[in-house]
Protein backbone atom coordinates (compact mmCIF):
# COMPACT_ATOMS: atom_id res chain seq x y z
CA UNK A 1 0.00 0.00 0.00
CA UNK A 2 1.50 3.36 -0.99
CA UNK A 3 2.01 6.15 1.48
CA UNK A 4 0.86 9.67 0.81
CA UNK A 5 2.36 13.07 1.47
CA UNK A 6 -0.17 15.89 1.57
CA UNK A 7 1.07 18.50 -0.87
CA UNK A 8 -2.00 19.94 -2.58
CA UNK A 9 -5.09 19.13 -0.51
CA UNK A 10 -8.39 20.78 -1.35
CA UNK A 11 -10.73 22.66 1.00
CA UNK A 12 -13.87 24.48 -0.02
CA UNK A 13 -16.03 26.44 2.43
CA UNK A 14 -19.41 27.71 1.24
CA UNK A 15 -18.42 26.88 -2.38
CA UNK A 16 -15.24 29.00 -2.10
CA UNK A 17 -11.89 27.26 -2.62
CA UNK A 18 -9.75 28.30 0.36
CA UNK A 19 -6.95 25.80 -0.29
CA UNK A 20 -4.36 28.48 -1.03
CA UNK A 21 -4.84 29.82 2.52
CA UNK A 22 -4.86 26.39 4.22
CA UNK A 23 -1.84 24.72 5.78
CA UNK A 24 -3.70 22.07 7.80
CA UNK A 25 -6.98 20.28 7.20
CA UNK A 26 -8.54 17.57 9.35
CA UNK A 27 -11.95 16.00 8.95
CA UNK A 28 -12.80 13.80 11.90
CA UNK A 29 -15.93 11.67 12.34
CA UNK A 30 -16.90 9.41 15.20
CA UNK A 31 -19.83 7.48 16.61
CA UNK A 32 -20.87 7.32 20.25
CA UNK A 33 -20.67 3.94 21.92
CA UNK A 34 -23.90 3.05 23.67
CA UNK A 35 -23.79 0.49 26.47
CA UNK A 36 -25.86 -2.60 25.58
CA UNK A 37 -24.55 -4.77 28.44
CA UNK A 38 -27.00 -7.20 30.06
CA UNK A 39 -26.76 -9.97 32.61
CA UNK A 40 -26.29 -12.35 29.64
CA UNK A 41 -23.09 -10.49 28.64
CA UNK A 42 -21.23 -12.78 31.08
CA UNK A 43 -19.32 -9.91 32.66
CA UNK A 44 -18.22 -8.38 29.35
CA UNK A 45 -19.31 -4.94 28.27
CA UNK A 46 -21.26 -4.87 25.01
CA UNK A 47 -21.68 -1.73 22.94
CA UNK A 48 -23.63 -0.56 19.92
CA UNK A 49 -22.87 2.38 17.66
CA UNK A 50 -25.08 5.38 18.40
CA UNK A 51 -25.14 8.97 17.15
CA UNK A 52 -22.51 10.04 14.61
CA UNK A 53 -20.78 13.40 14.77
CA UNK A 54 -17.89 15.12 13.10
CA UNK A 55 -15.69 18.17 13.02
CA UNK A 56 -13.65 20.03 10.45
CA UNK A 57 -10.41 21.59 11.67
CA UNK A 58 -8.17 23.85 9.64
CA UNK A 59 -5.26 26.22 9.95
CA UNK A 60 -5.45 29.22 7.65
CA UNK A 61 -2.78 31.75 6.72
CA UNK A 62 -4.67 35.00 7.29
CA UNK A 63 -5.26 37.37 4.37
CA UNK A 64 -7.25 40.58 4.94
CA UNK A 65 -7.01 41.91 1.39
CA UNK A 66 -10.30 42.77 -0.29
CA UNK A 67 -12.10 39.64 -1.44
CA UNK A 68 -9.64 37.29 0.29
CA UNK A 69 -9.89 34.97 3.30
CA UNK A 70 -11.12 37.29 6.07
CA UNK A 71 -13.66 38.93 3.75
CA UNK A 72 -14.94 35.45 2.84
CA UNK A 73 -15.07 34.02 6.38
CA UNK A 74 -16.32 36.98 8.46
CA UNK A 75 -19.90 36.99 7.08
CA UNK A 76 -20.17 33.21 7.65
CA UNK A 77 -19.75 33.42 11.44
CA UNK A 78 -22.70 31.72 13.12
CA UNK A 79 -24.06 30.15 9.95
CA UNK A 80 -24.27 26.64 8.53
CA UNK A 81 -22.30 26.31 5.31
CA UNK A 82 -21.33 23.47 2.97
CA UNK A 83 -17.78 22.13 2.86
CA UNK A 84 -15.77 19.80 0.65
CA UNK A 85 -12.37 18.29 1.42
CA UNK A 86 -10.11 16.06 -0.66
CA UNK A 87 -6.64 14.66 -0.03
CA UNK A 88 -5.57 16.12 -3.38
CA UNK A 89 -6.85 18.95 -5.52
CA UNK A 90 -6.86 16.50 -8.45
CA UNK A 91 -10.14 15.29 -9.90
CA UNK A 92 -12.45 13.30 -7.65
CA UNK A 93 -12.16 9.57 -8.25
CA UNK A 94 -11.64 6.19 -6.61
CA UNK A 95 -8.12 7.19 -5.52
CA UNK A 96 -9.16 10.73 -4.51
CA UNK A 97 -12.57 10.67 -2.79
CA UNK A 98 -14.31 13.83 -1.70
CA UNK A 99 -15.94 14.30 1.68
CA UNK A 100 -18.81 16.76 1.90
CA UNK A 101 -21.25 18.03 4.45
CA UNK A 102 -22.25 21.11 6.42
CA UNK A 103 -20.38 22.84 9.24
CA UNK A 104 -21.33 25.50 11.76
CA UNK A 105 -18.84 28.36 11.51
CA UNK A 106 -18.77 28.94 15.25
CA UNK A 107 -15.39 30.63 15.60
CA UNK A 108 -13.26 33.02 13.62
CA UNK A 109 -10.17 34.80 14.97
CA UNK A 110 -9.31 37.59 12.52
CA UNK A 111 -6.21 38.51 14.52
CA UNK A 112 -4.02 35.81 16.05
CA UNK A 113 -0.28 35.41 16.43
CA UNK A 114 2.80 36.78 18.06
CA UNK A 115 5.42 39.26 17.02
CA UNK A 116 7.39 38.10 14.00
CA UNK A 117 5.10 35.16 13.20
CA UNK A 118 2.80 34.44 10.29
CA UNK A 119 -0.77 35.48 11.08
CA UNK A 120 -2.70 32.21 11.28
CA UNK A 121 -6.25 31.26 12.20
CA UNK A 122 -6.94 27.86 13.77
CA UNK A 123 -10.56 26.70 13.65
CA UNK A 124 -12.53 23.63 14.63
CA UNK A 125 -16.13 23.58 13.45
CA UNK A 126 -18.74 20.91 14.21
CA UNK A 127 -20.50 19.19 11.35
CA UNK A 128 -24.28 19.40 11.16
CA UNK A 129 -26.02 16.43 9.59
CA UNK A 130 -24.48 13.75 7.44
CA UNK A 131 -20.90 13.70 6.19
CA UNK A 132 -20.73 11.94 2.82
CA UNK A 133 -17.93 10.25 0.89
CA UNK A 134 -18.09 10.13 -2.91
CA UNK A 135 -15.76 9.00 -5.69
CA UNK A 136 -17.47 10.78 -8.58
Amino acid sequence: MPHMVLLASYLSINATDVSEHSSKIELSVEVSDEDATTFRSLGWKEVLGGIKEGSLSATFKQDIAAGELDATMWPLLGTLVPFEVRLSDAAVGASNPKYTGTVLVKKWAPIAGQVGSIAEVDVEWPTSGQVSRAVS
